[in-house]
């Protein structure tokens, strides 16, 4: 073989991301209801990367049109874990009501959290480690959690064991329950004045 085609052919290998790099990315996709109609879809990610990092999406779509009552928003979060603790997170939402943004980035010994969501601001820092947020409870139940991080609101659900397998999530008069069957998310019942939103697993 002549030195220059050697030389291509090293290049091309050396190029291409082996199998072991190359990492499947774990899909949940979910459908959001009022009152036993589907008013949404919501997809949670998950992905093992190289350098033992994780990276966790959250996208979120819901059109609500009832009489006096109408919602539209479209919301993705981006999670970035590395040796198990969270480096940053990302939300962009996209609402009838405006857009938003909210952002908690590590800073070498502190987290940077800039939230920006309707009706609710909070801009802080905070010393303590992340590692285990809300998109996380889509892929594992939260067993022996006392918090959880809320990226969209920059702040910690605090975590209460209702029944087994049955978890109650509240922050600021905002409550949730996440309920498991072996280990998996099997319904999410978000509290609402008007009516809950539930959140069923579609896969």
């Amino acid at each position: 073989m002549r030195p220059l085609t050697c030389l291509v052919l090293l290049l091309f290998l050396v190029q291409q991301p082996s199998v072991a790099q190359q990492r499947p990315v774990e899909t949940r996709r979910f459908a959001i209801d009022v009152a036993g109609v589907r008013i949404g879809t919501m997809t949670a990610t998950r992905q093992f990367m190289p350098g033992n990092e994780v990276v966790y999406t959250q996208i979120s779509d819901v059109q609500v049109n009832f009489l006096i009552y109408k919602l539209t928003i479209y919301y993705n979060v981006v999670s970035l874990f590395r040796n198990g603790q969270m480096i940053n997170a990302t939300v962009d939402a996209h609402t009838n009501k405006g857009n938003y943004a909210s952002s908690t980035v590590w800073k070498g010994d502190h987290y940077d959290i800039d939230a920006n969501q309707y009706k609710y601001t909070r801009k802080t820092t905070e010393r303590r480690k992340i590692d285990y947020t809300v998109t996380m409870l889509y892929f594992s139940e939260p067993a022996g959690k006392q918090r959880v991080y809320a990226e969209y609101f920059g702040d910690d659900f605090t975590l209460t064991s209702t029944t087994r397998s049955a978890y109650r999530a509240s922050l600021g008069g905002r409550e949730d329950e996440y309920i498991y069957e072996h280990g998996r998310l099997a319904k999410v019942i978000k509290k609402n004045a008007l009516k809950n939103f539930i959140i069923r697993p579609l896969d």
